[in-house]
């Protein structure tokens, strides 16, 4: 761990370094901490999520005080949508669906990146990207080659994050859990639940909250 000095790390100390934060206590109703017990006006879950807001204070605080936060890629994001047993009304509004479920109330979650002084303060990027994409982002960030023995479905989103790439870093994304399968292409995305006997067929740029199933409409 870095050394805690008013100057910053040493030299010594002025290396690639990666910290993988994984809070569980806003995945359901876990007992929250006693100092955030009824701080929200959202229940115990929203008084996980101050928890997990004070958590990740402290990690950003560190930073500045270790005089890191301009050479440190902080990136932010959680692994599916909320959960429909939590008891919350329209908790992925305007999304359809929840955890469990590839609408896109399941699937379409927070991914913030920080990086003082790198990427511009507000900026957006509206194209569809992934979890494995952080491999290949903190790959490139860190001066280090991906592996070439293999295929590496991660983008580096750096460059896209500056503007200095356009386009979609993907143009085809697939899920599947079991036998329920999707496929996004451009815009289009298809679910297949054989179980269900479903198919459900959006046009995500025209309908992005999965209203009006294009699915019967092509068999």
């Amino acid at each position: 761990e870095y050394a805690r000095l008013d100057h910053g790390p040493s030299a010594a100390d002025r290396r690639p370094f990666f910290l993988y934060f994984t809070p569980c206590a806003s995945h359901t109703h876990i007992t929250p901490a006693e100092p955030f017990r009824g701080t929200s006006q959202a229940g115990l879950l929203g008084d996980h999520i101050q928890e997990l807001d004070a958590h990740v204070g402290e990690i950003l605080a560190t930073l500045d005080e270790l005089k890191l936060s301009e050479r440190t890629l902080v990136i932010f994001t959680s692994d599916n949508g909320g959960a429909n047993y939590i008891g919350l009304d329209d908790l992925n509004k305007p999304y359809r669906g929840w955890k469990a479920t590839f609408f896109e109330g399941g699937t379409r979650v927070p991914y913030f990146m920080q990086w003082p002084g790198v990427i511009p303060a507000g900026s957006t990027f509206s194209a569809p990207v992934s979890h494995f994409d952080i491999f290949a982002t903190a790959a490139g960030v860190a001066g280090v080659p991906v592996p070439a023995d293999r295929v590496i479905d991660g983008v580096n989103l750096l460059p896209y994050a500056l503007g200095a790439k356009q386009g979609r870093p993907h143009e085809d994304l697939f899920w599947r859990s079991g036998v329920y399968q999707v496929v996004r292409s451009g815009d289009w995305k298809l679910q297949v639940n054989p179980t269900r006997g479903k198919v459900w067929l959006y046009d995500l740029a025209a309908d992005p909250t999965e209203q009006h199933d294009l699915a019967a409409g092509v068999r």
